[in-house]
Parts: structure tokens; C-alpha cells; sequence
């Protein structure tokens, strides 16, 4: 495990940083011109995104980013 001291305004960039490429994938996991196998990727990507965000977002920005399933259930 790797660990490492950030303040707080870099944790606020960190957050910003990872809001804008997770708003980029979720625009883009809409687009019906980009194949199945790359959203995959790109779903993969958002994944291990969330999972850093939730280390630095607060619960009420987390909730705004989680996924919902195909029956619109919450994931993560």
C-alpha cells in the first residue's frame, strides 16, 4: 500500500480533476457510435476513478457520481 500527505487544496483539485474525466466518460458511455468493447474500457476507467474520488469527495458528491445497474439500482 502506497500512502501519501495532501492538503486541502489539493485534495479540492484532485476532486475537480476527477469529476471532469468522470463527466467525460459518462458523456462518452452514451455515444451510439463507440463499440461495446470500448466502453467496457472506459467502464472499467470510470471504476478505478470512483474509487479514488470516494477517498477525497464528500458522501453528498459521491452519491452524484455512483452508477445506477440497467434496473436503476445504485451501484458501488
Amino acid at each position: 500500500m502506497i500512502g501519501f500527505l495532501i492538503n486541502d487544496k489539493e485534495i479540492k483539485e484532485m476532486e475537480y480533476l476527477i469529476k471532469r474525466e468522470m463527466d467525460e466518460i459518462l458523456f462518452d458511455l452514451r455515444d451510439e457510435r463507440i463499440d461495446h468493447i470500448v466502453k467496457r474500457a472506459m467502464d472499467e476507467r470510470y471504476k478505478v476513478l470512483f474509487t479514488l474520488f470516494r477517498r477525497v469527495a464528500s458522501p453528498n458528491e459521491c452519491l452524484k457520481y455512483m452508477r445506477k445497474d440497467r434496473k436503476g439500482r445504485k451501484k458501488g
